[in-house]
């Protein structure tokens, strides 16, 4: 039989990242391409003791059909957390569970987002983004970023030249690939723009608590006083990413088209993970697991860093204050791609900065090199090769 598939997806290409991914199942190859958090993350004991009790105690809940919106426990406990520590919900705003954040982007672009409209982001950006909007035939335009995010005069000088701008999608805070982040004053021009330009926001934050230096900034969406911020909050990065339990904040008719998404989609995320989720909120210390998660990430970036200015002195990186990943500009000349086959065959994966871009065949020297996922010898060692093949 003769497959022809949709138009959406026919030209579309499988992630990089986790093809990449595929070659780290072997134990020998150090995994700098992955984006997983560290093996001793996981708040496993908790996750064991309050599945077991829920399993005992409220089986029928933990394994009947629920909510689409989500566990309504979580939910209420979530308004009160997300206010207190991030300033974030507005009479307008609601929460609702999502089966990761990944599904708030498939959400955005699905309920608000027509084929051909165009949505502004940062460049480089999060691949599993990009892909969803492809995947809806968007118009994608990049953003080149400084240090402290893009330029508002290029976002503002994108949005008149696309009349048809639709979304403005960022990762500020410890960006995935590039690990930067955004400035205050930036964060405030972006949304005052948004505003002006009657243009949504998908502020995606994974890894907001997982901020190891500095102070910390306040969310684009604890600025949102309009009801045009859309806030992508996950509990993949601080308690487990096979549990896919994400949320989305936004206004309350945006969430109530996401709800008949969701219907049409999955039903509902897990119930019993949001049951764990939820007393890990209440019955668990939190705070002190994300201490000790800062602690961790504090240690395997400063061995990351430390191990690249002594090997790597010529390589200029990023210098994340938080979250999971290193930016790399290797030296002029490098052929990105062959370096990349040439440190997999040495034991060493990483992701060819290309993919994180709007337009995957951009010229870049780029590289994006993971450190939660290596133990604390594989960050040492594999940045000993990379140094080794890009000096020979």
């Amino acid at each position: 039989m003769k497959l022809e598939f949709s138009n959406r997806i026919a030209a579309m290409q499988p992630s990089a990242i986790r093809e990449i991914l595929k070659a780290t199942a072997d134990p020998n190859i150090i995994p700098f391409a992955a984006g997983n958090p560290a093996p001793e993350a996981f708040p496993a004991e908790a996750i064991a003791k309050f599945s077991a009790e829920i399993l005992e105690t409220n089986p029928i809940g933990a394994l009947q059909y629920s909510l689409s919106e989500g566990y309504p426990l979580l939910r209420e406990t979530l308004k009160v957390y997300m206010k207190e520590h991030f300033n974030i919900g507005r009479e307008f705003d609601d929460i609702n569970i999502m089966s990761g954040a990944q599904q708030v982007m498939d959400y955005t672009a699905k309920v608000l987002l027509n084929e051909g409209d165009t949505v502004i982001c940062e460049n480089p950006t999060f691949i599993g983004t990009l892909n969803t909007f492809r995947s809806y035939a968007l118009n994608l335009v990049g953003l080149p970023m400084e240090d402290d995010g893009i330029r508002p005069e290029d976002l503002e000088a994108a949005i008149l030249a696309n009349p048809n701008t639709k979304l403005i999608y960022l990762i500020p805070t410890f960006q995935n690939p590039s690990g930067r982040t955004m400035s205050l004053a930036k964060r405030k021009a972006v949304y005052e723009i948004a505003v002006k330009h009657n243009i949504l926001i998908l502020e995606d934050n994974p890894y907001g608590e997982l901020r190891f230096e500095g102070e910390t900034l306040p969310t684009i969406k604890s600025l949102d006083e309009k009801g045009v911020v859309i806030y992508a909050g996950s509990f993949s990065k601080v308690v487990s990413p096979g549990m896919r339990v994400g949320f989305a904040v936004a206004h309350k008719d945006i969430l109530s088209k996401m709800t008949i998404a969701k219907q049409c989609n999955d039903v509902h995320t897990n119930i019993s993970a949001q049951m764990v989720i939820h007393k890990l909120l209440t019955e668990f210390d939190f705070p002190a697991h994300l201490e000790r998660l800062r602690g961790i990430y504090r240690r395997k970036c400063n061995l990351m860093l430390n191990a690249l200015d002594e090997k790597m002195p010529t390589v200029k990186h990023t210098l994340p204050s938080g979250g999971l990943f290193v930016w790399c500009d290797l030296p002029e000349g490098i052929d990105i791609h062959e370096f990349t086959q040439e440190v997999l065959a040495a034991g060493v994966a990483i992701v060819p900065g290309n993919n994180f871009f709007v337009d995957s065949n951009m010229p870049t020297q780029s590289v994006r090199l993971n450190y939660s996922t290596p133990t604390d010898e594989q960050l040492v060692k594999g940045v000993d090769i990379l140094a080794k093949i890009l000096n020979k």
